[in-house]
This record gives C-alpha cells, sequence and structure tokens, in this order.
C-alpha cells in the first residue's frame, strides 16, 4: 500500500495535469452548450459548484484504468483506449452522482458527452503534441545521418525504435527498396527514394554515415548484392538478424548487429520432417564417435533436443570432452550423457562400449580430415579414418545396432589426396558392411561447413586479426560450403529416411571461390583488401584440388523427398576382394609398411590421382 502511494506521488505532476484538463473539459462544455457566448450565472455557478465532485470522480477512474502509467513519450492506440475508457466510465459516474446531489437542476445534460469528447481530445492531444515535440528534438540533434535498407515492416519497426533510442540519435535520411511501387511513398514521414543500386549515389549525395539492412527475408545471393552496394559507398554498414533468428517477430536498434560470413554463403531454411527425425532418436541409446569434434559436438546438441534415452560421447580430446559434456548436462538436464575417452581404432574399447552401453543409433563423425598434413602421414590417416570405420563397424553389426551413419566428405569423389582416399575406403567399409548384416549403415556425403576446426574460416580471422597477409592457395580454387548446424540436421533427415546401403549427399549449393570468401572476411572486418590487408597466393598445397566433386560419375544422382538431400547409387563391390585387401590394409598399417599400405589403399580406389603437389609419403618423424 506505501509503495502504491509512494508511486502515485511520483506521477503528480501527471495527475494534476490530468485534474487540470478534467476542469476545462467540464467549463468548456458549459461554454460550447451556450453557442460559446457567456454561461448565465445560474449555470455557472451550479457547474463550479459540482466541480469538486467531476475532479474527483475522473481521478479515482483515471488510477483505476491506468491513465498516469503511460509514458508520454511513446503515446500510441494503446494510450488512446486507455483514455477512452476511464473518460466514458469517469464521465457516466460523474453524470448519477450530479443527478443523485442536484437532480440536474441548472445541469443540461448535453454537458456530459461534451465535457467527455473534450476532455479526451485534451488527453490524448496533449500526449501526442509532446511526443512530436521530443521526437523533433531528437532529429534536431547531431545524430548519424542513416539510410535504411528495406521499406518493410522490419523497416517501420525499425524508424519506429530508432525515434526513442535516447542514446544514439539517428537522423534517417530515407529509405531504399527494390519494390519499385513503393519509390516516392512515405514512412512515418521518411520518404523512400530508390532501389538498391542506387545506394552507392545517394550515399553520397545526402552524407550518409551508416547503412542500416532491415531485410530479414534476405537470402544469402540477395545479401550478398546489398553488401556489395554498400562496400561501393563505402559507408559502414549494420544489418538485423535473419527472419528465422527474430522469434517474437519484431526487430529493434538492439538487434543491430555486423553483417557475418554466414549472412553471404548461408542458404535458405532447412526444411525438415522434425517428426519423422523425432522418431528415430526419441527413447533410443545413441552413440557419436568423435562425438567433440566440430560435426560431432553440434550433432550432440541436434540429438538431444530430440529427446534421446541417452548419448554417449566417445572422443580422444579430453578438455573437448569435458567441455561439451558439461555444456550439454546444463543445458539438457533430463538427459543422461555418457563421456566416454577412447580411440576408435582400438577393437576392445570400441566392442566394450558397444556391449555395456548397447547404443542403437550410431553417428561416426571421428575423422582424420586435414588435407596437406594427412598427405604426408598415410599411416595415421589410414588407420584413423579406414581402420578406424572397419573397427566401429564390425563392432556395431556384431552388436545389432539398428542404423550407422557415416559421415563422409565430397573429398572421398575422385580423391586427389589420401585423406579423400581413406574416406572413400571408409564409404566402401559402410556398404560392404551393409550386406553382410542386419544393422543400416548409411552414409552421408558433403563439403565444407563454415567454422568447423581446422577449416579456412578460423584461419583467415587470425590472419586478419593479425594485420595480415591472408593466404590463399589459388584465385581460381572454389569450395562447397554449409553452416555446422545445417549440415547436422541434414544428416538426422538422411538417417530418418536411409534404409541402409544408401550415400546421401547433401545439396551444397553452389561453390564458393576461396579468394572470394577471404576479401568478404576482409571486408566484414572493416578493412581493404589489398590495401589494408594483403592476399598472398600461395599454389596448391599437397593434396589439394582446385575443384571438389560430390558425386562420382558411376553413381547415379537421384532425388528424394527433401530437396537439399540426393541419393548417389552405390557403386558394386566386389565382397570377397575387398574383404582381403582390407585384412592386408590393415596389416600394413599396423607393421608401419607404408608404402605397402599406400599400393593397396590406391588399389582400392582406381580413380585416385596424385595431385603434382603431392609429397611422397613420409614416416612421422619427418612429417612437418
Amino acid at each position: 500500500m506505501r509503495s502504491a502511494l509512494q508511486y502515485l506521488f511520483g506521477r503528480w505532476p501527471v495527475l494534476l495535469h490530468d485534474a487540470v484538463a478534467a476542469c476545462l473539459a467540464w467549463l468548456g462544455a458549459y461554454w460550447f452548450r451556450f453557442n460559446l457566448d457567456e454561461i448565465p450565472d445560474v449555470f455557472l455557478d451550479q457547474a463550479l459548484a459540482v466541480l469538486p465532485l467531476v475532479v474527483f470522480w475522473h481521478l479515482v477512474f483515471f488510477v483505476v484504468f491506468g491513465v498516469h502509467r503511460g509514458a508520454w513519450r511513446f503515446t500510441s492506440t494503446h494510450d488512446l483506449a486507455v483514455i477512452l475508457k476511464s473518460v466514458i466510465v469517469g464521465t457516466a459516474v460523474v453524470a448519477f452522482s450530479i443527478f443523485l446531489a442536484t437532480r440536474l437542476v441548472a445541469v443540461p445534460r448535453s454537458v456530459f458527452p461534451l465535457h467527455g469528447v473534450f476532455l479526451v481530445g485534451l488527453l490524448i492531444g496533449t500526449r501526442i503534441l509532446y511526443r512530436l515535440f521530443r521526437d523533433r528534438q531528437i532529429s534536431r540533434g547531431e545524430g548519424k545521418r542513416v539510410l535504411i535498407v528495406g521499406a518493410g515492416a522490419a523497416g517501420d519497426m525499425l524508424l519506429k525504435d530508432l525515434g526513442r533510442n535516447h542514446q544514439i540519435h539517428y537522423d534517417v535520411v530515407g529509405f531504399i527498396d527494390d519494390d519499385q511501387a513503393k519509390k516516392g511513398r512515405e514512412i512515418q514521414g521518411v520518404r523512400v527514394l530508390d532501389r538498391c543500386s542506387a545506394l552507392p549515389q545517394l550515399a553520397r549525395l545526402l552524407r550518409i554515415e551508416l547503412i542500416l539492412i532491415a531485410v530479414p527475408s534476405a537470402n544469402a545471393e540477395e545479401m550478398r548484392a546489398i553488401v556489395d552496394y554498400c562496400e561501393r559507398a563505402q559507408t559502414p554498414f549494420r544489418t538485423l538478424p535473419k527472419v528465422q533468428d527474430i522469434l517474437d517477430g519484431s526487430a529493434s536498434s538492439a538487434d543491430l548487429r555486423s553483417v557475418e560470413l554466414d549472412d553471404l554463403l548461408g542458404r535458405d531454411p532447412v526444411s525438415l520432417d522434425w517428426e519423422a527425425m523425432g522418431q528415430m532418436i526419441k527413447n533410443r541409446r545413441v552413440l557419436i564417435t568423435g562425438g567433440a569434434g566440430s560435426i560431432g559436438s553440434e550433432l550432440c546438441r541436434q540429438v538431444a533436443r530430440l529427446d534421446p534415452e541417452e548419448v554417449t560421447l566417445f572422443e580422444q580430446n579430453e578438455f573437448s570432452l569435458y567441455s561439451l559434456a558439461m555444456e550439454l548436462e546444463e543445458q539438457f538436464p533430463g538427459i543422461r550423457f555418457r563421456r566416454l575417452l577412447g580411440d576408435v581404432c582400438d577393437p576392445e574399447a570400441v566392442r566394450f562400449v558397444f556391449s555395456q552401453y548397447r547404443p542403437q543409433v550410431v553417428f561416426h563423425a571421428a575423422a582424420y580430415k586435414h588435407v596437406p598434413m594427412l598427405q604426408a602421414q598415410l599411416r595415421e590417416t589410414i588407420r584413423n579414418n579406414t581402420v578406424g570405420t572397419m573397427v566401429a563397424a564390425r563392432a556395431a553389426a556384431e552388436s545389432g545396432v539398428e542404423k550407422f551413419i557415416l559421415i563422409s566428405t565430397d573429398k572421398a569423389v575422385n580423391p586427389t589426396s589420401m585423406m579423400g582416399v581413406s574416406k572413400r575406403i571408409a564409404e566402401m567399409v559402410a556398404q560392404f558392411n551393409n550386406a553382410k548384416s542386419t544393422t543400416a549403415f548409411i552414409t552421408v556425403r558433403f563439403g565444407n561447413v563454415l567454422g568447423s576446426a581446422g577449416s579456412v574460416v578460423p584461419l583467415f580471422e587470425r590472419q586478419i586479426r593479425g594485420g595480415g597477409p591472408v593466404t590463399v592457395t589459388d584465385p581460381m580454387m572454389t569450395r562447397y560450403f554449409m553452416t555446422i548446424s545445417e549440415a547436422c540436421q541434414l544428416i538426422l533427415q538422411a538417417c530418418a529416411i536411409g534404409r541402409g546401403g544408401e550415400i546421401f549427399v547433401l545439396n551444397m549449393g553452389e561453390p564458393v571461390k576461396i579468394d572470394y570468401l577471404a576479401r568478404q572476411m576482409i571486408r566484414l572486418s572493416g578493412k581493404v583488401p589489398d590495401e589494408e590487408i594483403k592476399i598472398r597466393y600461395t599454389g596448391l598445397r599437397p593434396g589439394e584440388k582446385l575443384t571438389e566433386e560430390l558425386f562420382h560419375p558411376d553413381e547415379d544422382l537421384a532425388p528424394t523427398s527433401y530437396e537439399k538431400i540426393l541419393l548417389a547409387q552405390s557403386r558394386s563391390l566386389d565382397e570377397t576382394h575387398f574383404e582381403s585387401e582390407l585384412h592386408m590394409l590393415r596389416e600394413s598399417v599396423e607393421c608401419y609398411d607404408h608404402e605397402r599400405a599406400r599400393q593397396i589403399a590406391i588399389g582400392l580406389v582406381p580413380e585416385y590421382q596424385e595431385s603434382e603437389e603431392s609429397s611422397t609419403t613420409e614416416s612421422p618423424n619427418q612429417a612437418a
């Protein structure tokens, strides 16, 4: 009670204003009733006599309905509705009270509706005038001259929020939008000037200091075009999050952020069958090898959202496993996570894990992937990527796992590196085991993921922070990219629709030039390529290709019911010969016979073509 009284006392200027408005409206109603002429004494005396009653009841209902709580600076239709309700109820009670007190002697009945209309006008009018005055004050301040790209709902909401920002003043000069039907129109008094292609000229002409991109529905191609115009204008720019990231459907200046690489290389939102994925994972025991790696850790997060019975993380890296397990246990307290240190190449450890925890779904993400380094360390490459898959696949088949999903790579297609060869043989291992067991072995193949450990993006970020140079192998080199989140969601979707023996290829969209990627990252850091940050071309490294492929010509590619998942028909496999070669390959790896292991691996993947930059296989002591 005391706090409520203290609050009312703190709002006394508003209550005083509203009380004065009630007085003016009451006397104004009389004046209007008598045709703006002198009010007869008998009526004026009665009006003044009941005035305290009028003010009292109106103040009561102003407080009841919360009229005094409205912030004048942000007066809106909500405030109008509150004022209308309080005035209607207050006027009705005033009329009834005056009737009981005077039987309406010398009180014209028309005074009451006139009083109500005048009071609404005074209350809302003064609030609107105050808001207009404050808005004009801000717009006259020395704020940044701003151009908003996007004259849609997000741009409109952003403009409103900018007007309310007391800390940083923005002077919005105009809108830019490619919808020519909007050209010349005004949004809150700000004109839509032209299409996006005119942005560089308008920015110079209007002395624009900041460009705000309010097009949350823009895809990567559209965002690249807008960013290109902003860069030509040589003006700083910010953007609102993507539409799928604005969960409440609103946009505000607090959401503005720098344009990120994902905005330029990302793709349209993935349309997934979450029900099917949920049925596959819900109440199941899931094992993820390489569980703390880039792909493995994101798979853990995605799987945890589907309510599994338990998730077992099998990982070599102690600290990464510890950190991920702590994160998952905090985010998903209702799910049991098992953290197991181990090596997929250790048959005893792998068999123990499968027999002890009886996983029903296995995601095999454990793999080495750094092409140039692995090119010189064939033994470890084959041991981890191929033998590790053999060990895990055999344990899965022996323990009756329902589904085994192998995470593969585009480098397994027509490989020029030993890493690619090792992953192609791993694909063949999955195909071989699918034909020999009741476990459904499914392969999912895709290209690079943005921001994964060891990828080019963290390298470029580190080089840019150090002032350059940024090293690009070749100006014509291209790679396929997708986000880790999208890749893992599509892996789960492929797992849900797979029945065994398939090689699913994720639709990676158009390949991206690494040179373009480097230049965009430099620009997004606020630097100028070739001037502030140099780009140095180093040439292809051992095992690298200029362009990657997602499927082999002999793999008939077919669509699936999901746009971003394609099905590559597995090539025929001589199972007896393959099993014999695998046995010899494993023996060669165990006894460090590099040359024999190399010859067997190349024999299993005849499409392998050694690049000119590839070096001969070295022993671990020789490798750089």
